[in-house]
């Protein structure tokens, strides 16, 4: 299968074709979330960022298994290597079963993506559904001489990895400086260099979550889960890994170790990782307690708001700038968003009503090969958009009247905009926060009063032409005059 498809490989830093290992098919895994709190914009990020790469694969052809994990163990306090589980911890607090809060927040999470029209996908397998391989695979691990028993944890030996394999040849991070600047060990750690990091680590007894093993009951390190279950569903190599950048190190670092430890080589072809949302220039996050949940943007509810956004809205704002480019929260860049939406929604709409003619005084030939082009540039979706906004200019041109266009150049621009704009950005084009059948009961209503507006307008009754459109416009209501009589939407 031929594409002209290039991806941003965060291990070689460069753009290259995408080739996958197998042809027709594509196997690709992303780190998903750990479920012990509401989602926030930081999570909607890479979920949309590589829904879209989904989509875009399928559009092109392949046949992609999408393995997207839930961490419902294992992921201690401050991403490290002791603390408390982060579930485990909240469940202490509510009193509630560590699974029972998994389920809560699994099912909010579910709620909040299918808001945001991200498609499920193909396996979400969950770290505690997979302690059994995750157990074999630290056998193997043990087995090269990469990995230490200390005390009843398991733990892998960096710098003994490090002396025949590169450690850090993803995050570029400089390991002999890292290795030679850690503090030196008291003899009370478990670990013979801060450096290394559990594969198993023994339960202390209020701990609640843990499993027996060979070596003690105790429960799965965090970096391990992504391991042992990329390779159970995607095999031992496979095409692509995604994730957010704050992933990279240590968590992907650690990855690729534990794979090349257990396999003898890589496992994964491509690396992807979109960058983050910031707020306040720091990355939003819920250890830094600077986040806003998506059903606070959902419903306007969090006090750094001062309104609410559709998940439409957060999608084209996500959407509009590149994934490897930060993205800056701000009420003004989200209502400019909220904006664009509109318009883009709005000339959609347009678009289903134009009328053609004999000939065309417009130009269409090229719309869709600008976008396949910004779509195969790695993924340029802001180039995706703008391409489509000069499309709606030819589409407002012909509806206003001061351009033609034929039946097949108006089948033309409906076709990139269900391919681009619905299939492949994802964008629900019924009116952003209420559907067109909510919108029926006030029909009726509007279109008397635009009637009302007709007349007046005829008899050159200005002043109440305009009080009509501006009450009408306070209501959320926009009014525009065209060759064929007032238009309305809702704003």
């Amino acid at each position: 299968m031929e594409n002209n498809f290039s991806i941003y490989n965060t291990l070689t830093r460069t753009k290259q074709l995408f080739k996958p290992l197998h042809e027709g098919k594509v196997g690709m895994y992303v780190c998903g979330p750990t479920v012990y709190g509401d989602g926030h914009l930081g999570h909607a990020r890479p979920a949309i960022t590589f829904d879209v790469l989904f989509r875009y694969l399928r559009h092109l052809g392949y046949k992609v298994r999408y393995v997207r994990n839930i961490t419902d163990v294992g992921h201690l306090e401050h991403d490290a290597d002791d603390g408390e589980d982060k579930i485990a911890k909240k469940a202490r607090l509510e009193q509630l079963e560590p699974m029972e809060v998994v389920q809560h927040y699994l099912t909010r999470y579910h709620k909040a993506m299918e808001a945001l029209n991200v498609l499920p996908p193909s396996i979400e397998p969950h770290a505690s559904g997979h302690i059994i391989e995750q157990i074999e695979y630290i056998k193997k691990i043990l087995e090269s001489g990469y990995a230490y028993i200390s005390d009843g944890s398991v733990y892998f030996d960096v710098p003994k990895f490090n002396r025949d394999h590169p450690y850090g040849k993803l995050s570029g991070r400089n390991v002999d400086e890292l290795l030679s600047n850690t503090r030196e060990l008291d003899g009370q750690d478990q670990k013979h260099h801060p450096a290394d990091f559990a594969l198993w680590k023994k339960a202390a007894p209020e701990h609640i979550m843990h499993w027996p093993s060979p070596w003690s009951e105790g429960f799965p390190g965090w970096h391990l889960e992504c391991s042992t279950m990329g390779e159970k569903y995607l095999g031992e190599s496979f095409d692509i890994h995604g994730g957010g950048m704050d992933l990279m190190f240590p968590h992907h670092e650690c990855e690729i170790a534990q794979s090349v430890a257990h396999n003898g080589h890589d496992t994964v072809r491509y690396w992807m990782h979109n960058n983050m949302i910031t707020i306040n220039g720091k990355k939003m996050g819920k250890s830094l307690g600077n986040f806003i949940t998506l059903d606070e943007f959902f419903n306007g509810t969090h006090p750094l708001l001062e309104q609410p956004y559709s998940p439409m809205t957060i999608r084209f704002f996500i959407l509009q700038a590149h994934y490897r480019g930060t993205v800056d929260f701000s009420n003004e860049a989200l209502k400019a968003s909220e904006k664009a939406l509109g318009r883009m929604l709005e000339g959609y709409r347009r678009l289903q009503e134009l009328t053609p003619s004999e000939s065309s005084t417009i130009d269409v030939s090229d719309i869709r090969r600008k976008c396949y082009e910004a779509m195969d540039d790695d993924m340029n979706t802001p180039m995706v958009i703008a391409n489509l906004f000069d499309a709606l200019r030819l589409v407002n041109q012909v509806k206003d009247g001061h351009a033609t266009a034929t039946q097949a150049d108006i089948d033309e621009l409906k076709t990139v905009f269900d391919t681009f704009l619905v299939d492949i950005l994802g964008v629900r084009t019924e009116m952003a926060g209420d559907s067109a059948e909510a919108l029926k009961p006030f029909e009726g209503a509007v279109e008397l009063l635009l009637d009302v507006r007709a007349k007046a307008k005829a008899s050159k009754d200005w002043a109440t032409s305009d009080l009509i459109r501006d009450r009408l416009a306070a209501l959320g209501f926009t009014v525009k005059d065209t060759k064929d009589g007032a238009e309305w939407s809702l704003s």
